[in-house]
């Protein structure tokens, strides 16, 4: 017997264990079994809101001057911004009022008693909008007054409602889908699948994450915003996926 006519034996052998092994499974009793089905849905959507968070900030060594003129730009900005989108929703928040102290000698030794040199004053203004049309002439107008802190794209109520009604949809569909591809797999018809639980809350995934973090306190870096025509900045919106996964318990009879 020469090589070859070995191989050929030793693989055609392997070949019928394997078809043993699978016809023993099929013809195991499944009546009454148990099986946990893993399902997994997944949507995707383009970002139609934006929340934007401007700021000013003001320092003097008058602190009523620092704040007068904080109250003055924010009032001038938010007006601004509502003229350049008025169906904007507008927040204001983070109001904040604190002294600023000398730095270190020049032979690195601290004055025995701190007395503040200045005051730095700011204030945040918050923009919620689904007009991304405008959002390029909206941010421009208010960097005449303020400074851009942070831009944050999502999807707003109305989509997201759309869009989670859509992923538990694909989810089930994808339960379904499982559930015929075991059936066949243990050699039975899915018609003898019974689903006896769906847990929606499996994997902790239906939970949203907030990813709007607060915005940092501004330090003395921070450039100030001038009072001059600014160009109108580009943006990308993206799109948000949302995912979702479920466990189903199915019974066979």
């Amino acid at each position: 017997m020469n090589l070859a006519t070995t191989i050929f034996l030793a693989s055609m052998a392997s070949v019928s264990v394997t078809a043993q092994a699978q016809a023993q499974i099929a013809s195991m009793p499944t009546s009454g079994s148990v099986v946990i089905v893993p399902a997994y849905g997944e949507v995707t959507h383009v970002n139609d809101q934006v929340v934007a968070t401007f700021a000013i900030e003001e320092q003097d060594k008058d602190k009523q001057a620092a704040a007068s003129r904080v109250n003055q730009k924010m009032k001038q900005g938010t007006a601004l911004v509502r003229q350049a989108d008025p169906q904007a929703l507008l927040k204001t928040q983070g109001y904040y009022t604190y002294p600023v102290y000398p730095e270190q000698r020049a032979d690195g030794s601290a004055p025995k008693v701190r007395v503040a040199t200045a005051w730095r004053v700011g204030q945040y203004l918050q923009l919620t909008t689904t007009n991304l049309a405008a959002l390029p002439k909206t941010v421009a107008s208010a960097q005449s007054l303020l400074t851009l802190n942070s831009l944050q794209f999502g999807l707003s109520p109305a989509t997201s409602k759309k869009l989670d009604d859509e992923r538990i949809a694909a989810t089930y569909q994808n339960l379904n889908e499982r559930m015929s591809s075991i059936a066949r797999a243990m050699g039975r018809s899915v018609t003898d699948a019974v689903l006896d639980t769906v847990d929606f809350e499996g994997s902790g995934a239906y939970a949203q994450q907030d990813g709007m973090a607060a915005a940092p306190m501004m330090r003395g870096a921070m450039m100030k915003a001038e009072s001059a025509q600014v160009e109108e900045p580009s943006f990308e919106p993206g799109e948000t996926t949302l995912q979702m996964r479920l466990v189903g318990t199915v019974k066979f009879r």
